[in-house]
């Protein structure tokens, strides 16, 4: 049938009035013929459609994003638009854009997405970036936690799925993957505290509370007499001199920075205080903790890429015990000017 000859809804004269732009008058028209059955499954083309409503292609655009930020339309570059719900299922085929901080470009997270998707394009740095860029792009995993609100919400605009990974997610439509960070932290303080340590120090960066908050809660359970303080990781020999045993790193970066200023200080790990983290198990962490696969990260990231959930999912992976050395029971630690007794071992958690 052609398409031209296919009725058009129309609103009544009072509805009209109210909308003051042409493409919202457009917008209703094209959700009153999705409501009624007119459209369906996959729309027509953008010319074709502009030529059934007896719009220009600017109108119909405007009209089609609000739609789409709506939820009733799903837009992606390469497969049209669709009928909210009625888009074929996605696979991995397409190309993605994973955003990342510089420090993160040879992550093990991300080693296994490329593996995944060849054609993914990797960028430290949204500022310059042009709309027209985007285009490219089948979806888009944000491993940045500096990526701005901004850039997130126009990437939803466009109907390009998003999925953070081991962040909060702060824009809503955000599909998140992420290790459950509390339950291993809790887990963590659990054992030390039942390893003797009363004086624990919580090394996240500063805005974050989940490893204080959670070392808290298991002192309350397991040692109420016990005291934990918190600190940015390269603000640890503040809590060092404070008598801290222990400290519990929010990140594997956080590890590594809190092991060079234990290193600058000649302390040793574990004679003389005990270090851990929850994170991603890389092989550089340096420390014992709660750890997560990235190989397990990449694969839940893959997942919701495959078949894309019509709501935002947040997926919270549990972490597992890793002892790569750095943790000891209280009784097994010394002055900072002695040497550990041959005898003291590690416990395993």
């Amino acid at each position: 049938m052609d398409a031209r000859a296919v009725p058009v809804v129309r609103l009544d004269a009072r509805q009209e009035s109210e909308m003051s732009y042409k493409f919202q008058r457009l917008r209703e028209k094209i959700r009153r013929a999705i409501e009624s059955g007119e459209l369906h499954g996959k729309l027509p083309g953008e010319r074709s459609l502009a030529r059934r409503f007896h719009v220009n292609a600017k109108t119909l655009s405007k009209a089609l994003t609000d739609l789409a930020a709506e939820g009733v339309l799903d837009r992606s570059i390469g497969r049209g638009t669709y009928v909210k719900g009625s888009s074929p299922t996605s696979s991995v085929a397409g190309k993605w854009l994973v955003l990342c901080d510089s420090s993160d470009e040879n992550s093990c997270t991300l080693g296994f997405l490329q593996r995944a998707c060849p054609e993914l394009k990797v960028i430290t740095s949204v500022a310059d970036i042009r709309p027209s860029f985007l285009n490219q792009f089948n979806a888009v995993i944000d491993l940045s936690a500096s990526t701005p609100d901004a850039f997130l919400r126009d990437l939803l605009v466009r109907n390009i799925p998003v999925v953070s990974v081991n962040q909060e997610p702060r824009t809503y439509s955000i599909h998140t993957v992420q290790m459950d960070a509390t339950l291993g932290v809790s887990r963590l303080g659990r054992d030390l505290l039942l390893a003797g340590h009363r004086r624990l120090g919580a090394l996240e960066p500063r805005g974050s509370t989940v490893v204080a908050q959670a070392l808290r809660q298991a002192a309350a359970r397991y040692a109420p007499d016990a005291i934990v303080e918190a600190a940015d990781p390269i603000e640890l020999e503040m809590l060092l001199d404070a008598g801290i045993t222990a400290f519990v790193c929010g990140s594997v970066k956080g590890a590594r920075q809190a092991r060079s200023v234990l290193a600058t200080r000649h302390v040793k790990v574990p004679e003389q205080v005990s270090l851990a983290a929850v994170g991603c198990s890389c092989p550089n962490a340096g420390c014992s903790g709660q750890f997560i696969e990235c190989e397990k990260i990449a694969n839940a990231v893959i997942g919701i890429l495959k078949d894309v959930p019509a709501r935002p999912v947040t997926l919270w992976l549990p972490g597992t015990w890793v002892d790569r050395g750095t943790f000891a029971p209280l009784n097994g630690r010394v002055e900072i000017e002695h040497a550990l007794p041959s005898h003291i071992t590690a416990p395993q958690p």
